[in-house]
């Protein structure tokens, strides 16, 4: 851990610098490697400040206190910054990364299009268009949230609650419907 003291209006004593450090060091349990951390400390007339700013690979923190005494304020802002860490590293728990969507994840199913005239006429039906779709996972409601930003009537995802593939289409009421095939 990368630990730089910046000090206004005073002298950064060793005792404050060793009292940062053991409270930061307690931040390797929420954060990945490496942590960059930028305090700065502020001596005023009647208050001292101390601002915190933490970087590390899942992103920054910042904290800043006010208190009569500098090592209060060096407290208060160390507790926040490991409050932040700690929501941090409990959102990235309980929302998992999403499986890797790149090409070589997605599969390719064929689509066949036909024709109104081939169907009524009571013929076997003549493959007119056939296209390919990428079918990327993703929750349903990711896929509602695509559909909703594209122009296509209609995706054709794999579910990531049940592994199945399936269709959500855009209705005529603009609402949207699901349909998951039983196999």
């Amino acid at each position: 851990m990368n630990i730089e003291f910046v000090g206004r209006h005073l002298q950064v004593a060793e005792k404050t610098r060793t009292l940062a450090a053991e409270k930061l060091e307690r931040l390797k349990r929420f954060l990945p490697e490496p942590i960059d951390a930028h305090i700065v400390l502020e001596a005023g007339k009647f208050r001292h400040s101390v601002e915190i700013k933490v970087r590390c690979a899942s992103g920054e923190f910042l904290a800043g206190e006010e208190a009569v005494e500098l090592h209060d304020a060096l407290l208060l802002a160390t507790e926040k910054v490991e409050e932040q860490a700690k929501r941090a590293r409990k959102r990235q728990v309980d929302h998992p990364r999403r499986q890797d969507r790149s090409e070589a994840s997605a599969q390719q199913w064929p689509v066949e299009v036909l024709t109104r005239e081939s169907v009524r006429q009571g013929e076997s039906p003549i493959v007119v268009k056939s296209s390919h779709l990428e079918i990327h996972s993703m929750t349903i409601t990711e896929a509602a949230l695509k559909l909703e930003s594209s122009r296509s009537e209609f995706i054709v995802f794999r579910d990531l609650e049940n592994e199945k593939v399936s269709v959500i289409y855009r209705r005529h009421d603009d609402d949207y419907g699901l349909i998951v095939p039983e196999i």
